[in-house]
């Protein structure tokens, strides 16, 4: 079973007086890659999302959307907002006027009015998502995220597995083509350079011997059962990796017998030394780079 790396996965849910919203968005890559895009102060949490999407998914370039709102319902009417002192930020505040008031030998008070004017020294409680909500509701809206991505990844997996599987049915059809043509060329050949000698020698006798050590040789240079037998056994293999149940991911080796695949058939076709047969190794040129292509896609 193969998967796409292309997909969609989104969930949400209320926690901790906080709504949740993830959204996993994905593309091709060749490594895992994860681009977040979280609100500020919510960093905390990059690895806790991380480590859920990473045990379900091995590739693709994954875009993690996180958002954060009050639960529906809550405005009018709803219980006043709870503020609370950051008093890390106001001592440090408090802490440098003084000393510029020393050092300066300023006038003056360092009094609530003064230090009231210093931003963000008040953080309104419920909406501070590090404080209330816990990493487990998190981790719960992520695994519902990573189960829609992945379930999308395997339904377009299943059609690139189809598209494949033509692919490979078609090279297999154009390797049986040449197999038929290959032995016909080289009778035409033989043929061919008996009727020249022929012509050349006139009454001239030729060594039948030495004839057929031409012929032979020929023969061997234009020989591509080898490349035919390791062109199948790669496509056979191929086929294999596409119906495997197993979940792991195979991208990486159907890359790999995509381009040893190409290597046979370029080799096919600098043997070829028949229009029928290039035309032939053009097509499956041709596959071969829809199948890398679509290759691509594959987790």
């Amino acid at each position: 079973m193969i998967r796409s790396m292309t997909g969609f996965g989104s969930a949400s849910g209320t926690a901790d007086g906080v709504d949740l919203s993830l959204e996993l968005r994905s593309v091709n890559s060749r490594h895992l890659k994860l681009h977040f895009r979280i609100p500020p102060g919510t960093e905390r949490w990059e690895e806790a999302l991380r480590e859920e999407i990473a045990a379900s998914v091995s590739r693709g370039h994954v875009d993690v959307t996180l958002r954060l709102g009050s639960p529906a319902g809550e405005g009018a009417g709803a219980s006043a907002p709870v503020f609370r002192l950051d008093e890390v930020r106001a001592r440090a505040f408090v802490d440098a006027l003084r000393d510029l008031q020393e050092r300066w030998g300023l006038a003056g008070e360092v009094d609530i009015g003064l230090v009231g004017r210093c931003d963000r020294l008040l953080v309104e409680a419920s909406s501070d998502p590090v404080e209330t909500v816990s990493e487990g509701a998190l981790r719960e809206v992520a695994i519902a995220a990573v189960a829609q991505l992945v379930e999308m990844r395997v339904r377009e997996g299943e059609r690139l597995a189809d598209d494949l599987t033509a692919r490979v049915g078609a090279l297999l059809a154009g390797l049986s083509e040449v197999e038929t043509l290959a032995p016909r060329r080289l009778e035409r050949e033989s043929e061919r350079l008996r009727r020249s000698i022929r012509e050349l020698a006139q009454d001239i006798e030729v060594d039948p011997d030495r004839l057929a050590r031409e012929i032979a040789f020929i023969a061997d240079k234009w020989d591509v059962s080898e490349e035919l037998v390791r062109a199948r056994a790669h496509l056979e293999a191929f086929r294999d990796l596409l119906g495997s149940p197993s979940e792991e991911p195979v991208g990486k080796r159907l890359s790999f017998l995509g381009q040893e695949l190409l290597r046979e058939v370029n080799t096919i076709g600098s043997k070829a030394n028949d229009a029928t047969i290039a035309r032939i190794v053009v097509e499956m040129k041709n596959e071969l780079e829809s199948l890398r292509e679509q290759n691509e896609n594959v987790e």
